[in-house]
This record gives structure tokens, C-alpha cells and sequence, in this order.
């Protein structure tokens, strides 16, 4: 997964939640590499804990992504 700038990504995000979508912030684990998608939506954590090894990783520091969820609108 590409990694980039916290606040890029928070902007960016918040954007896409201004618009309906529902978001995941996403990181990769600072000690072992495992991708780590946060459960809370539409929220973005600068400190992150690894399921895998419980390593806490800087968020801020090391960058992030997010997940998007877009609603869709049948048509009649």
C-alpha cells in the first residue's frame, strides 16, 4: 500500500466525507509491515496499534491511506 503525508491524506479524506462517503484510515505497521485498517470510521488516529504484533505505530510521522465507502443510489 502507498503511504502519504497524514495531513494530505486527513484533508483529502474529510473531503470525500463532506461528500457522503464513509472512510477507514489505513497504515502499515512500522515493525513488521502488516497493512492495518482502523475500525473507527471517518476518523484518523495519529498513533495506531498493529493486530498482528501489537507494535505501536506513528502515524503522523510514517504517513497513511484510507479506505473509501461510497454509497450508491439505485435508480428506478
Amino acid at each position: 500500500m502507498n503511504l502519504y503525508p497524514f495531513y494530505e491524506v486527513a484533508d483529502e479524506a474529510h473531503r470525500a466525507v463532506k461528500n457522503g462517503a464513509t472512510v477507514h484510515q489505513q497504515f502499515n505497521c512500522s515493525h513488521c509491515g502488516t497493512k492495518q485498517t482502523v475500525e473507527t470510521p471517518n476518523v484518523f488516529h495519529k498513533l495506531g496499534l498493529c493486530e498482528e504484533c501489537g507494535h505501536t505505530t506513528n502515524i503522523e510521522q510514517d504517513g497513511c491511506n484510507f479506505m473509501c465507502i461510497l454509497a450508491v443510489k439505485a435508480q428506478p
